[in-house]
């Protein structure tokens, strides 16, 4: 697909089995219970997936099994950043043959490189593929923050470069972003609890690890916002608002699958070194998914 990607762009939780492997057969379902639910688009190897904790022929899989339940429903995002350049082409180059999309592509995340070094790295990378590339600009995880002059700039000089998801969580910057910059490049923000005042402010769409959890809800709320209907939207909003603010307000990855999980879709845990939740806030999460029975895995 190439078309000009907008909307609800759900961030893939991946599922692991008992014994720590991926579960396949239930990540087929999580892309179903996102593309069912109306999203925009979905995202296989992003951090909600745990991309970090994986072996590079994991996230191939992960890529390979992604695009082949999707089927050309919706647009495939593949996350194909990683700590060195070569990888990251050897796994852009991959995802791209295997039919993904778009490419999202984060900085390295150990070594703290400069804003010189991180975009030679990104030209590099988009450099090696035809697709359009997303930049990931993930500055709490990578100690590099993409600022606004410089995304523009990389658009401009890039063609491919063509779309940012921007997890800075600030509002200002998006702004930014999106009025400096609109025209070379589209912002998605990747901070779930700022889809009401992103998509107001001009933000093509978010990328939200919730919308494993609420994809119709999330969508819905997007599409009153795009037909100018905001009391609609803030009425919705302020329905799904409690769960939201409780995932957001826990680690992030652990609560995703406590709420699906809560939802009776079996995602499993986190993978170590990552840990579950405490009782209490498994327990707070479950409570406030249950008030919400439209979330139910039956859909």
């Amino acid at each position: 697909m190439s078309s000009q990607l907008s909307g609800v762009l759900t961030a893939l939780a991946t599922p692991f089995a008992s014994d720590g492997q991926i579960d396949e057969k239930t990540l087929r379902r999580l892309v179903d219970r996102s593309v069912d639910g109306g999203v925009d688009g979905v995202v296989a190897c992003g951090s909600t997936g745990e991309f970090a904790a994986m072996s590079a022929a994991e996230r191939r899989l992960i890529v390979e099994t992604v695009v082949d339940q999707v089927a050309g429903r919706v647009p495939v995002i593949a996350q194909t950043g990683a700590l060195s350049t070569r990888e990251a082409v050897e796994l852009s180059r991959h995802a791209q043959d295997a039919g993904a999309s778009v490419l999202m592509v984060v900085a390295p995340y150990y070594e703290p490189l400069t804003l010189d070094e991180t975009s030679r790295y990104l030209r590099t990378v988009a450099d090696a593929v035809d697709i359009p590339i997303m930049l990931y600009n993930l500055p709490g995880a990578t100690g590099v923050n993409l600022d606004p002059d410089t995304v523009g700039r990389l658009a401009r000089e890039v063609e491919n470069i063509r779309y940012i998801k921007d997890t800075s969580a600030d509002m200002a910057q998006a702004g930014q972003l999106i009025h400096r910059h609109g025209d070379v490049i589209s912002t998605f923000i990747g901070w779930d609890s700022l889809l009401l005042q992103a998509i107001t402010e001009g933000a093509a769409g978010v990328m939200a690890g919730t919308a494993n959890v609420m994809p119709a809800e999330l969508v819905s709320i997007h599409r009153a916002l795009a037909a100018g209907e905001l009391d609609r939207a803030r009425t919705e909003w302020a329905r799904i608002y409690p769960l939201m603010d409780a995932i957001m307000s826990a680690p992030f990855i652990p609560a995703i699958k406590a709420a699906l999980n809560a939802a009776g879709f079996p995602a499993g845990g986190p993978r170590e070194p990552l840990l579950g939740l405490d009782t209490d806030t498994v327990a707070g999460i479950a409570s406030l998914v249950e008030a919400l029975p439209q979330l139910s895995a039956a859909r």
